[in-house]
Parts: structure tokens; sequence; C-alpha cells
């Protein structure tokens, strides 16, 4: 099988592109803008692989995907290609407009045309997988259900206000052209090559060079943690024995609070790397909130679990170890991003809006925030 994945060079779809080179034989072509968050280091081995082409293209260009249709002729559509950080699309919603919506528009129409062109069994296997993220379904509450395939959406950041849209486009178009499209939406990922302005490489890297590790409001805070590679694993199954029209929701049943993930890097480096001033948890800072901050975000996996025969193999402990010893282990990568790209600095605070500082927290409002 000849698959179009776009977003390969980010954190999610080059953990695509290395498990299906590694454990399929499927040929990928690689659509990806590069973006500030792109690496093409984290292709690893793949980069070079004679089943990966990389195709540097924005996916909103509708010239650019009409020909890679055209030239590459794919059995199969993976879109990754998305902008997902909210403190981001606080600051700057159009990029999250034209990239997350008109992208997967122009994405769509040109897969449409293409699947009008196949025929036979060709036509009969094709499908567009759309790889989006449980935000879209708003915040729940301390002891709210975990969400599932069916609950309603209810965006409240820029960020998931566009993934919605798009995850509405994928399902419009499947009901009204009858092209074959498959919704998965995840949970937070995790793992190797994840750009530093996330929460976990963020305060690890932080951590690491003894700067304040700023937290949102209490700590309070919950999410679902998924290791990047096993949700790599989950995405293929879907697309190989996913059913067309259906949505799957792909989680890891690791639910932590924020303060506890930070309080968890700050122990697993204060056992590797021991700092000469004492416990890493000195260096936790709590910050004013983020504007419009969900409190808590949980799927449910279970129907996806027992429609792909698959379980996240990771819980939070052992993921978030390996993940640690790989920054550990690869410091020349995140050292040379920090330098040139993102130094850690706060990001979705407004001028008037800048963090204040609580229980002994510091007050600069350039500080990064988990």
């Amino acid at each position: 099988m000849k698959l179009l994945l776009t977003g390969g060079c980010g954190f999610i779809g080059s953990a695509v592109v290395r498990h299906l080179l590694r454990r399929t034989g499927h040929v990928v072509v690689n659509v990806d803008k590069m973006t500030y968050a792109a690496s093409e280091a984290a292709l690893e081995d793949g980069f070079r692989h004679n089943r990966h082409q990389l195709v540097k293209a924005d996916v909103a260009d509708a010239a650019s995907m009409r020909q890679v249709f055209e030239a590459h002729d794919p059995d199969a559509v993976m879109h990754l290609a998305a902008e997902s950080h909210v403190d981001r699309s606080i600051d700057g919603p159009a990029d999250f407009v034209q990239t997350n919506v008109v992208g997967t528009f122009v994405l769509l129409e040109a897969a449409r045309r293409h699947y009008a062109t196949l025929a036979g069994d060709r036509k009969a296997a094709f499908r567009f997988h759309h790889v989006s993220t449980d935000e879209v379904f708003g915040a729940l509450g301390l002891d709210d259900p975990a969400f599932t395939e069916t609950t309603a959406y209810d965006p409240r950041s820029p960020y998931s206000a566009t993934k919605a849209a798009s995850d509405h486009l994928v399902r419009a178009w499947s009901h009204t052209y009858g092209l074959p499209t498959i919704v998965s939406n995840t949970c937070n990922n995790y793992g190797p090559w994840q750009f530093p302005e996330k929460l976990i490489p963020l305060v690890t890297l932080n951590a690491l060079e003894g700067k304040p590790l700023p937290v949102y409001g209490d700590g309070s805070n919950m999410r679902d943690w998924l290791f990047v590679e096993d949700h790599a694993e989950a995405l293929v199954r879907v697309l190989q024995s996913g059913i067309a029209g259906q949505t799957y929701a792909i989680g890891g049943r690791q639910p932590r609070t924020n303060l506890a993930v930070v309080k968890a890097i700050c122990a697993h480096l204060d056992t590797r790397v021991a700092d000469p001033a004492g416990p890493r948890e000195r260096l936790i800072r709590f910050v004013s909130d983020r504007p419009g901050h969900d409190f808590r975000y949980e799927i449910d996996p279970s129907r996806s679990e027992q429609a792909l025969d698959w379980k996240a193999p990771h819980d939070f402990e052992r993921g978030l170890a390996r993940t640690i010893d790989w920054y550990l282990s690869n410091r020349a990568w995140w050292e040379a991003l920090r330098a040139a790209k993102y130094a850690g600095q706060r990001l979705g605070a407004s001028e008037g809006d800048a963090p204040k500082a609580v229980r002994g927290a510091t007050s600069d409002k350039k500080e990064p925030v988990a």
C-alpha cells in the first residue's frame, strides 16, 4: 500500500512514519510544510528509507495537493498535519484556521478527485483517516464520565475549535460525497522528539537547566496521557482495519493532574541526574492560569480497544522514563531548538494577562508555563 501521510515530520506524524517503515511494508509519501515544530531528524532511519519520500508542501495549497495526488497515486491518506499548541492558538488563531480548517478542506477536495479516478478493489480499499484530538469535546468536571466516540462537541479554544471544524468537514465529505473517511480522537501524547513548548519536554528541559517550573493555577487540571509510539501503532491499526464512517477514541487510561506530572518528572530526573542544589520540586512555581483553560480531558478507549484488538502497552511511569532517558541522550537536538526557535518563554498570555505569581512564584511574564 502507498500512503499519503501529512505532517510526517511533526511529533506524532514522525512516530507514525517510523512505525510504518519499521513494522509494515507500506510506502510512505510524507507531505510536510516544515513549520517550526517539524524535524527531519525525527524520521531517524526513515529519512533515507527507500519506502519513504518527503514532499515539502503546504496542505492548504490546492495546486500542490493536486500535484501530489497525481504524481503519487496513493491508496490511502493519513491526515496529521495541524497546528496543535493551544497557547499559540491564543496568540495567533489565523494560522490555526488556515492549516486546520482550510488545509483539511483542500486535502479533502484533492482526495475526492483522486477517489473518483479509482476503480475496483483500489476504490473499495481507499480510506481518508483524519487524526484529531479529545479537546474538541470540551472540558470535563472531576466526576464526569470520560469522553467516548459519541460525546457531543464543545470546543473551548481556537485550537480545539479549528480541529472540531476539520472533524465536521471530514464527516460531511463522507456523507455528501461518499468519500470513505475515518476520524480518530486522542488524548495528550508524549515521548521522544516532542517540540519543547509542550508540558513534558518543557518541564524536563527547564528542570535539567535549573530553571523555574511554572504551573498554571494550582496544578489540578487533569489530562489523559498516551505514549506517542503506542498512538502510532493504534493509528496504523485504524487505517488498516477501521470501518469507513466510524470514529475511534484512542486513549492511554493514564489520567494525571498537571502537578502530578511535573512532580513525576522531577523525581525521575533526581534519580538519574542529581542536582547539587537539591530536589527539583523546589523549582515549581504556580502562576496565573491560561485563558479559558479546560479543567479535565480523559478518553474512554473501550470501544476502540475492542475493535482494533489493541491496548496501550506503556503505563505513564514506563513511558515517562523512556521519554526522559531520550531527552538526556539527545541534548544536541533540543539545545539547538532552545537556542534558535523556542527558549521556553510563555505563550498564550496577553500583555494584560501576565502571569501573577502565587505561593512564592516568580512574576517574570517571559517564563514558560506548564
